[in-house]
């Protein structure tokens, strides 16, 4: 006969008062007086945060170029080795449809990738 694993653990949980101080209730427990009470942190320092929306701006209009490019690109979607692999893939890849999908979704990211390039940092 295998053996069944034990239901409960052999160690013992510590009551919440102990691990949460007196405020903790059976119904609701609080948070942790070391979580709670967090050092507050400073924020990023102005190119930090500058270097970082500079960088997301670029990788998504890097994705956004390739996503509107591949689609149409004989090279890259006509021959590429998963579509020949798959044909009935590679049939469905073939509609327009489904290269105006990819390249709409391009579009979309260019956009996104616009959008965050034009807003402007309130703080």
């Amino acid at each position: 006969m295998p053996q069944q694993p034990e239901l409960s653990s052999p160690m013992r949980s510590a009551p919440a008062e102990a691990l949460y101080g007196p405020s903790a209730t059976p119904s609701g427990m609080t948070m942790p007086p070391a979580i709670a009470t967090a050092p507050h942190q400073p924020p990023p320092s102005r190119w930090l945060v500058r270097a970082e929306l500079f960088l997301r701006v670029v990788a998504q209009l890097y994705v956004g170029l390739a996503l509107c490019y591949a689609p149409w690109s004989h090279s890259f979607w006509d021959r590429n080795m998963l579509f020949l692999r798959y044909p009935a893939l590679g049939t469905i890849a073939q509609a327009g449809a489904v290269r105006g999908l990819v390249s709409g979704l391009g579009l979309l990211n260019l956009w996104i990738a616009f959008q965050e390039a034009l807003r402007r940092e309130d703080g």
